[in-house]
């Protein structure tokens, strides 16, 4: 097998990935589309939330983007490929091109705009706060969610356990906190112990230091998909010049 040979089946099956990869997050992301009605009922729950929180419904249209997007670009890598088409492999070559540029930018516009992301996180905050301490213990589709939440990461809370002072909850339990707060070792807490240790931090500081603790693989998955991009770019201007200059 020739180095063109292998070239061609390996842009075949890394873009066939690719495509498939594509076809996922279209289908995660019209589903996500249909079943928004769910989400709007729940965010028309939350007093006084931030209005921001509810761009959070875009993230299906932000999958249905990206899941078109890696379709054009498998199909298009593929047949150029396989059917040797110097003007698929040149569109290939352009639209990895932009998207590249445009992750590149992406940083920059995070690392620029992260204050107004600060911002929005102390909106959702007293939000939050103000939500527990009202409709915790009382509304189930908000006492459901939290319990869900604070359970999986094991955090009490949006900021800490007196998030839940003079809420339903604290008031009709005699002053307890819910089970969720306690550590293994204590199944009922209350406030007086908040230092003790035996209370579990706020979920939003367990989702900052998951967020911290992750950073090099975040990033690290971030080169990667830059180096394979290069790489997807070099491989597919070689075929394109090998193709050309067999047709010349």
């Amino acid at each position: 097998m020739g180095c063109f040979e292998f070239l061609k089946i390996t842009m075949f099956v890394f873009n066939g990935i690719i495509f498939l990869a594509g076809a996922a997050i279209l289908g995660v992301g019209i589903w996500v589309k249909v079943d928004s009605g769910s989400v709007l009922n729940f965010l028309g729950k939350i007093e006084d939330a931030p209005t921001e929180l509810s761009q959070i419904l875009n993230v299906g249209y932000l999958l249905i983007a990206i899941g078109l997007l890696l379709l054009v670009i498998g199909f298009l890598g593929c047949c150029g490929a396989m059917k040797e088409s110097k003007c698929m492999l040149l569109l290939f070559f352009i639209i990895v091109l932009l998207v590249f540029i445009a992750q590149v930018a992406g940083a920059v516009v995070i690392l620029v705009f992260r204050p107004l992301a600060e911002e929005l996180i102390q909106k959702l905050r007293t939000a939050a706060v103000k939500n527990i301490k009202k409709d915790y213990g009382k509304n189930q589709d908000i006492t459901g969610l939290w319990n869900t939440m604070m359970t999986g990461l094991h955090c009490c809370g949006f900021h800490n356990s007196s998030d839940f002072v003079d809420s339903p909850y604290y008031v009709d339990h005699n002053m307890q906190l819910p089970p969720q707060c306690c550590t293994d070792l204590t199944p009922f807490c209350n406030q007086s112990i908040a230092d003790s240790g035996k209370i579990n931090p706020g979920c939003f500081q367990k989702i900052w230091d998951l967020i911290n603790s992750n950073t090099l693989v975040i990033v690290g998955v971030a080169l990667g998909i830059a180096v394979l991009e290069i790489c997807a770019m070099v491989v597919s201007m070689i075929l394109y010049c090998r193709i050309k200059s067999m047709s010349a």
